[in-house]
């Protein structure tokens, strides 16, 4: 029979292990996603430094990318989320991935080993973001949607803390990553205190073919093609969003220090982002996964199609709507998970989440690198317009899943 480490204490303490732990990992989280975008935060700088060109600037993103797929595709075939000491993956994952991102510093960004470095960096955020969604789901008591939200909210966070830490002052490129590298060590170290909820069940047997379950199953498959869809759009226009943004208040006389303006915004449409996690996961649990997901993704596509007439209009107006956009587009992130741990074995929920987030994260280099070509193409005005292709039909697919008998599993039967 499974074990169940960390077993719920006595009544009384319980919901103040479970405030606090969720705490922990929640700070945790936001310290160890700084890691990402670490790079993508000071292409702008890069540019005008080193030359590099949009081909260039994407493949620090993809890089990373790459790195996250490998890693959680190794994660998931050997089953490492559901079998290893969860406390322990996340430390050592974010203690290597806060030295490889720190050696890059010396390194040009235009050579080879600044791109194998970032793509080690991705390869290590697989031991946080998925494995922390594990940890979380330990503690869900009729509220995972939530919970995972809370979670998805923190990465959020994460990720636009390079942004921020970016945009003030004449700040240089290397102080950046090496802010992010100390963020995620801070995040090693802090998540020793975290405490695994009563839910944590240890794999007794494990076998490489369980990963295919993710695909066999109809409402996994679901589920998982409503968050490929849902991963088209979301990182192409959190790696971009900077240079649209800059490209249109460079279009407007009225607007000064364009730079500093686009980053603050980039910063704003990604970390208001995590409103829209939280809020997504209170609606979710309230009102149903399919019919949060659905609602989202369909504002999320819109945004994308509409983003281009306000390119060079008035500056507030287009970073309003593209912190609105940011919002939407991340509010359903944390429910595919969601839907997969209720939909899933006990024992295998860890490899099904690292599955689906790393197929995901596959998708996202290809839309990643597809926006400077379209860009070229088109101008910037319509270079997001094509992602809203991914929404739109990850909406289909979570309507499919809405009508299939398994849904009921979904937020004790909220579909």
């Amino acid at each position: 029979m499974p074990t169940i480490a960390d077993r719920r204490p006595p009544d009384g303490s319980w919901r103040a292990a479970k405030v606090r732990s969720l705490t922990v990992l929640a700070v945790c989280e936001v310290l160890g996603m700084a890691l990402w975008f670490s790079a993508s935060a000071v292409v702008p700088v890069l540019k005008a430094e080193y030359g590099i060109s949009g081909g260039q600037a994407a493949t620090l993103s993809s890089s990373v990318a790459l790195g996250f797929v490998v890693g959680t595709l190794l994660s998931a075939i050997f089953g490492l989320a559901d079998r290893v000491d969860l406390r322990a993956f996340f430390m050592v994952s974010g203690l290597v991935g806060a030295a490889a991102n720190a050696a890059a510093v010396l390194l040009a960004p235009t050579a080879i080993g600044f791109v194998v470095l970032r793509f080690i960096v991705g390869a290590t955020i697989a031991g946080i973001y998925p494995v922390g969604i594990r940890m979380a789901a330990t503690w869900a008591v009729a509220d995972l949607g939530l919970l995972v939200g809370l979670l998805v909210a923190a990465s959020t966070l994460g990720n636009a803390s390079a942004f921020l830490l970016a945009a003030f002052g004449d700040v240089d490129w290397r102080a950046v990553m090496l802010g992010a590298s100390g963020l995620a060590t801070i995040s090693a170290g802090l998540i020793l205190l975290f405490r695994l909820g009563p839910r944590m069940r240890q794999v007794t047997v494990f076998r490489a073919k369980y990963v295919l379950d993710a695909w066999r199953e109809r409402p996994l498959r679901l589920a998982n093609l409503g968050y490929y869809g849902h991963m088209w759009e979301l990182y192409a226009m959190w790696a971009w969003v900077t240079a649209f943004l800059q490209a249109s208040f460079q279009a407007t006389p009225t607007v000064t220090e364009a730079s500093f303006w686009a980053k603050l915004g980039a910063f704003a449409t990604i970390g208001f982002g995590a409103i829209g996690c939280l809020a997504g996961g209170v609606l979710a649990d309230r009102v149903g996964r399919t019919s949060l997901t659905i609602g989202a993704m369909l504002l999320s596509g819109s945004c994308a199609l509409l983003a281009g007439f306000l390119f060079g209009g008035p500056p507030w107006l287009l970073a309003a709507f593209c912190v609105f956009w940011g919002i939407t587009a991340i509010a359903d992130s944390a429910q595919f998970s969601a839907s997969v741990v209720e939909l899933s074995d006990p024992e295998r929920i860890g490899t099904m989440v690292t599955v689906q987030i790393c197929v995901g994260f596959l998708l996202t280099m290809v839309s990643i690198h597809l926006v400077p070509p379209i860009d070229a193409a088109v101008g910037w005005r319509w270079a997001f317009a094509f992602l809203a292709v991914g929404p739109f039909l990850g909406a289909w697919a979570m309507y499919a899943l809405r009508r299939d008998p398994a849904s009921t599993k979904l937020a004790a039967g909220r579909r």
